[in-house]
């Protein structure tokens, strides 16, 4: 399987310098919590992995909040969803959101060969998610963020 050259997919609008691969809504988009894959994950089918991130914030404190965000129209709407009622997910989240998504991400790697394919073809690359916004699962918008979903795929892909 050939290695994908970082810089050959970049969109010139999310540039940027260095190799590392970006998934923000390109060429492996697969890596992102908002791309179109289901996952079967705690008992149930979710329309995206973000759909089941979102609702594991309340898995503990509102049955009905995880059921709305399972019926989201879109991952958008469950990220919304999930945002407006911070006050309500489950006390520790902070502590256990990454290990979470991790799970999350091994169960979509796990159910599509074609998650796998792309993360193999990344071979030992730097993955980002290089939103412009995001700095805590992404690297932000002055690319020194924490990028904790780019190190869950790292890790994912060592595993494999």
């Amino acid at each position: 399987m050939a290695v994908i050259k970082p810089k050959q997919y970049r969109d010139p609008i999310l540039s940027v310098s260095g190799d590392p691969i970006g998934f923000y809504e390109r060429e492996f988009y697969p890596f992102s919590n908002f791309s179109s894959f289901q996952v079967k994950w705690q008992g149930r089918l979710w329309p995206t992995s973000e759909h089941a991130y979102q609702a594991a914030k309340f898995f503990e404190t509102d049955k009905e909040l995880v059921q709305k965000i399972f019926e989201a129209k879109s991952a958008h709407v469950a990220a919304e969803i999930g945002r407006d009622y911070r006050e309500k997910q489950q006390p520790d989240w902070d502590e256990v959101k990454i290990g979470i998504m991790e799970d999350i991400c091994k169960h979509k790697l796990i159910q599509h060969p074609y998650v796998k394919r792309k993360l193999l073809q990344t071979g030992d690359a730097l993955l980002a998610e290089d939103s412009p916004k995001d700095s805590f699962w992404g690297w932000g918008p002055n690319h020194k963020g924490r990028n904790e979903l780019g190190k869950v795929w790292m890790r994912l892909r060592a595993s494999i």
